[in-house]
């Protein structure tokens, strides 16, 4: 393999696009690291320093993005509104017959449907923007919104003097994630492997060296802990990336016979081949929609919490406090151990149901039963049309019922730890499942496998050994 890669870079094409892959990560960074307009450094620094923003709902937006809503930075909000408004677009695929005739035309098909997935982006965006910067605002004022004051003095639309520095404020966010999309579709076109994908496998990758370093300042006055939480984070993620490869390279090959063809004065005799029903069809999908699902409670009830915690606030801000500090992966167990886990009963149960539920959307989309019939193939001992749709169905969601439970396992490893490293008092424990998620791995696992397929295509193209 690494003689592969010192191939690839004597090769004067494939070296080009492996540095224009690099410059661009390189790129991404950069502008990473540029503030929001309109944002009090000091102030910001100051509130940042303090640390809140590094649990719950804010600090998961800062693990997707690389770091980018620790900065405030232009980028804060990643290529996340693009995926959102990809996904949307394909479950309505189906659903909206001009967008499924529009699928089926082919190149020019998915050209026009790309394009209205940059169209609907940039509201996503605009949306996403208002309430990340109003996030930061709770996170930081307690559940009350009064740090924007001091963040961010100019922002709001309370004022016709307002107007114009938030538009600014939330134009260049918008406009961070369509310069982040831009730079993946040339990693795409010009570079090696998929780019918005690189673009999100560069932002978690980034990240690593911090969060090692913040287990080792965490853990300074307990060297114990600190050689148990590194033995466990190496154990994880080991183990974690070996059940990764072996679960999303799985497939079941469900057996497919043709039958002799006529074209014109040639006959062709029946061949048998198979098709791959991979075990995990749905990828990182599904983590997703239960992330942003589940960050709505928290989100709704940081709005009826009261400025000041009292004995005697009531149920329902007692509730609502509740949910707000403890309905998340990033709470203080020690000041409530059950919304927590109550948050990760939910995770896996809505994981393992969107997995079923977007695997269903996509082979449907794929009409396997009809393709196979028109070309004239059928599975053996399984009538054409119906009878074989149904078969596939079945295998389908047998199959994904492994890929299910695996990224509900996945998913909520790292409260698994959070818990684990709470009752055995060993503070680090959790932290070292937190240095890259499970989830993290999946994306991280992923592109590189992909990204190593794509420059071993390249080498094969010039009559080179594969490197897998």
């Amino acid at each position: 393999m690494i003689e592969s890669v010192r191939t690839a870079f004597t090769l004067p094409e494939v070296r080009r696009k492996i540095l224009f892959t690099i410059g661009m990560l390189v790129i991404y960074r950069l502008t990473a690291n540029i503030p929001v307009p309109g944002v009090d450094i000091d102030a910001w620094l100051q509130f940042a320093a303090s640390g809140q923003g590094q649990e719950g709902l804010l600090g998961v937006l800062d693990l997707l993005s690389g770091g980018a809503v620790s900065n405030f930075s232009v980028m804060a909000m990643g290529v996340y509104p693009y995926i959102t408004a990809s996904i949307i677009i394909q479950l309505l695929t189906p659903v909206i017959p001009y967008l499924e005739e529009m699928a089926s035309e082919g190149e020019s098909g998915r050209n026009r449907l790309n394009k209205i997935t940059y169209y609907l982006t940039v509201p996503l965006a605009l949306l996403q923007a208002v309430g990340q910067v109003n996030l930061v605002g709770l996170t930081f004022g307690g559940g009350t919104g009064n740090a924007l004051e001091f963040i961010m003095p100019n922002f709001g639309f309370g004022s016709a003097a307002m107007i114009l520095p938030t538009m600014t404020t939330l134009l260049a966010m918008v406009g961070g994630t369509m310069f982040a999309i831009w730079l993946g579709e040339q990693i795409t076109e010009n570079g090696v492997g998929q780019g918005i994908s690189l673009i999100i496998f560069g932002g978690i990758a980034s990240q690593i060296p911090l969060n090692l370093i913040n287990l080792f300042t965490s853990t300074q006055d307990q060297q114990t802990d600190r050689f148990i939480s590194l033995a466990s984070f190496v154990l994880i993620t080991i183990a974690t990336v070996l059940v990764i490869v072996f679960i999303q390279e799985g497939e079941r090959r469900v057996p497919v016979q043709y039958g002799r063809r006529v074209r014109g004065r040639k006959v062709y005799q029946g061949q048998s081949t198979h098709v791959p029903l991979k075990v995990n069809t749905a990828g990182m999908i599904p983590i997703i929609f239960a992330q942003s699902i589940l960050t709505f409670p928290s989100l709704a009830a940081s709005f009826f919490v009261p400025p000041l915690e009292t004995a005697d606030e009531g149920f329902g801000a007692a509730l609502a406090r509740t949910v707000a500090q403890g309905f998340n992966q990033g709470a203080n167990l020690d000041v409530n151990p059950i919304a927590p886990a109550i948050y990760w009963l939910f995770m896996f149960l809505f994981v393992v149901g969107f997995t079923f539920f977007y695997t269903d959307v996509m082979v449907r989309q794929q009409k396997l039963a009809e393709n196979l019939q028109r070309r004239g193939g059928f599975i053996p001992g399984i009538r054409p049309g119906k009878k074989t749709d149904e078969y596939i169905t079945a295998v389908v969601r047998r199959v994904t019922f492994v890929g299910a439970v695996y990224l509900g396992l996945v998913a909520v490893l790292p409260g698994f730890f959070q818990y684990l490293g709470w009752f055995l008092n060993i503070q680090g424990l959790g932290l070292s499942s937190l240095i890259i998620s499970g989830s993290g791995l999946i994306i991280v696992v992923g592109v590189v496998i992909d990204t190593m397929r794509q420059i071993e295509a390249q080498l094969i193209m010039r009559n080179y050994e594969s490197s897998l």
